[in-house]
């Protein structure tokens, strides 16, 4: 449906209303939370018939519902409740003015919440988290696929699970892929078992991957994923709705488990207590490390997110390796010549799809999707296109446009075709004019002096929001905040242009890192990463290789310029001796015997080196401690540690 003469007020009442007014032309427009005319237009065009007049998903998604979770959840780290939708947001059918329609629907449909049964033995519990977790009944009691996030949010769901299925007790773990949605709360479900040699079952490179994700890269992934995944936001029709993937991340204490069997060959058959699997090891796609799995006799398979009901990331804007969109599509192209007899299909991600000739459509749709998005991001690019212009370039063609699945509620078009361009060319775009580029806080003053000076930039960013203009004031206003000369009402300009580009998205990622940089600059950086704790049993499980890599890359040069220390670390509870040695402002560090020598040399157990690397335990305490043997020099000692800079986790993001 195309609105083109309607007046604005008509297109408010027609939408449904948020509360009865529209952002006012006046002076103090720019601090109202409402939606100006041109979003009420720009989301106008949302409105697809196609897809807002069927039932069929609504259907499906409380097919098989059993029971209803709580309207408000269990209490979690914080002694809050991980969730509450007690005002019930999301019985409304009609958008609220201030979301994308299109992005509505997709929250409504993922705001069941419960245990459902999804064929007989095999049930999933939905909304306790951003992912879903699995449960398969097998012959001494069930194998769990997938434990959520957090510990907390691993509890609530099975807790809630066993009020209907009855005790749960956990015969294997499966997990899916890398990501920490996957597995973090993997302890609880652990510690429901007696069986030492519970199976735990990954891809091959699982522990690597999750490590390096979630350690390597982790201080940096998480700023970035509070914006992605709007942590800092409300829930509400002002504020976060809905990932697109799932209704929202549950924080917490997060955890990990040492994989027993890893599958790594393309297929392998394994019987899992008395339950026959073929599992499909598929690297290199949405994850990684990442794998599927068929239930021969039930005629089920899990599609882990290898497939899903939206348009993925081939590149997630937390920050990630780069998937392969060409692997991907052909992965899914194997599923389908594979499993010629498939009825139902269940994924890590929303509901499932029953009946053949649905999972079929559904596949290639899937696999046409990623395949065009590769494909023709190449094409252009070999005519010579940048990926911003590639971007703005690209549209899915009607067949697949049309179909619910693989709308723009997760990953876009956008940011997709970009990342098909980095996977291939890099970040550079030919353009030597970008290949040595001053940074903002240098270049944004030049550019707001050409300009014109501040007021000048403010006058020409107004008269673009005023018009609509919303991205054109963003690039504008980045420079005007950025050379440290901005009038104060800049930030409120820009907060509002970003309150209305987060109201037109369809992807609910787009919108959580739109309103997040509004709430920023409106309210200030009150981000604080408060995770280290939270994140100690999954710093414990991860292999000391992993944990010795991480510490490298804390390692400040100008602080370690010209030191050579050896230090010698003895894990006595893991039987393993390192040596840890700089050169040339590089932390190195190899397993050794024993034997050799060193600057300074410690006995400790592994729990108390994490301890005192995080700063929990404080070192010249712990050097007293009957917990530490010591040998040789505390001045050695005392300037290894003091070479490690301090990390400025909470950094700002959309201010100097």
């Amino acid at each position: 449906m195309k609105i083109s003469n309607y007046t604005p007020i008509f297109i408010f009442f027609l939408l449904g209303g948020c509360g009865g007014e529209i952002a006012p032309p006046g002076e103090d427009f720019i601090y109202s939370r409402f939606p100006s005319e041109h979003t009420l237009l720009a989301n106008s065009s949302f409105i697809d018939h196609r897809l807002f007049d069927s039932d069929e998903d609504f259907n499906n998604a409380q097919r098989g519902m059993i029971a209803l979770a709580p309207e408000i959840g269990p209490p979690g780290h914080d002694g809050k409740p991980i969730w509450d939708q007690s005002d019930n947001l999301f019985a409304k059918t009609a958008a609220p003015d201030t979301v994308n329609p299109s992005l509505w629907r997709q929250a409504r449909l993922n705001s069941y919440r419960g245990l459902f049964e999804v064929q007989e033995g095999i049930f999933q519990i939905r909304g306790f988290d951003l992912a879903n977790m699995t449960l398969i009944k097998s012959e001494n009691g069930w194998i769990i696929l997938d434990p959520l996030t957090t510990i907390e949010s691993t509890k609530a769901a099975l807790d809630f699970a066993e009020l209907y299925l009855g005790t749960i007790i956990p015969t294997a773990i499966i997990i899916s892929h890398s990501h920490i949605d996957h597995f973090g709360g993997i302890q609880d479900v652990i510690g429901r078992s007696d069986d030492h040699d519970l199976p735990i079952i990954t891809p091959s490179g699982f522990l690597y991957e999750a490590t390096s994700e979630n350690i390597l890269a982790g201080p940096a992934m998480t700023r970035r994923a509070a914006y992605m995944m709007g942590l800092e936001l409300e829930t509400s029709v002002f504020g976060h709705v809905d990932s697109g993937l799932g209704k929202r991340v549950i924080t917490g204490s997060t955890s990990i488990a040492k994989p027993n069997i890893e599958i790594s060959k393309s297929e392998e058959a394994l019987i899992i207590d008395g339950i026959n699997f073929i599992f499909f090891n598929m690297p290199e796609s949405e994850a990684p490390a990442e794998l599927t799995f068929y239930l021969p006799e039930k005629r089920v398979f899990c599609g882990a997110e290898i497939v899903s009901r939206t348009m993925h990331n081939v590149l997630t804007l937390r920050g990630a390796k780069v998937r392969d969109a060409f692997k991907w599509s052909e992965y899914i192209a194997f599923i389908r010549e594979r499993l010629p007899d498939v009825e139902t299909l269940f994924i890590s991600h929303h509901w499932p799809t029953w009946g053949h000739n649905e999972i079929v459509q559904q596949l290639e749709e899937q696999q046409d999707l990623y395949r065009f998005i590769h494909d023709q991001t190449l094409r252009l690019a070999n005519k010579g296109l940048t990926p911003r212009e590639i971007a703005e370039e690209l549209s899915l063609p009607p067949n697949l446009a049309r179909a619910a699945h693989v709308q723009g509620y997760y990953g876009t078009l956008s940011h997709n075709a970009k990342a098909v361009y980095q996977y291939y060319f890099g970040w550079y775009d030919g353009n030597p004019a970008h290949l040595h580029q001053l940074p903002s806080v240098d270049s944004a003053p030049r550019y707001v002096s050409l300009m014109g000076g501040p007021d000048e930039v403010l006058d020409h960013a107004e008269e673009a929001v005023r018009n609509g203009e919303y991205r054109w004031a963003a690039e504008l206003l980045n420079h005007l905040i950025f050379s440290a000369s901005a009038p104060s009402k800049a930030s409120d300009l820009l907060a509002y242009a970003y309150t209305q580009m987060g109201y037109q998205s369809q992807s609910g990622v787009w919108r959580d890192i739109f309103l997040s940089a509004a709430q920023e600059l409106r309210q200030g950086n009150n981000y604080r990463r408060d995770d280290i704790d939270l994140a100690a049993e999954f710093i414990k499980e991860i292999p000391l290789d992993s944990f010795l890599q991480s510490m490298t890359v804390n390692i400040d040069p100008d602080k370690a310029s010209g030191k050579t220390i050896k230090i010698k670390v003895d894990f006595i509870d893991k039987g393993r001796t390192f040596l840890l040695f700089t050169r040339n402002s590089v932390l190195h560090f190899r397993e050794i015997d024993g034997s050799e020598s060193a600057d300074a040399s410690l006995v400790l157990t592994h729990q108390l080196f994490i301890d005192m690397l995080i700063g929990k335990a404080g070192i010249k305490e712990t050097m007293l401690s009957d917990d530490l043997s010591f040998e040789g020099s505390i001045v050695a000692l005392l300037k290894f540690f003091s070479m490690f800079g301090e990390q400025n986790t909470n950094f700002n993001i959309v201010t100097p």
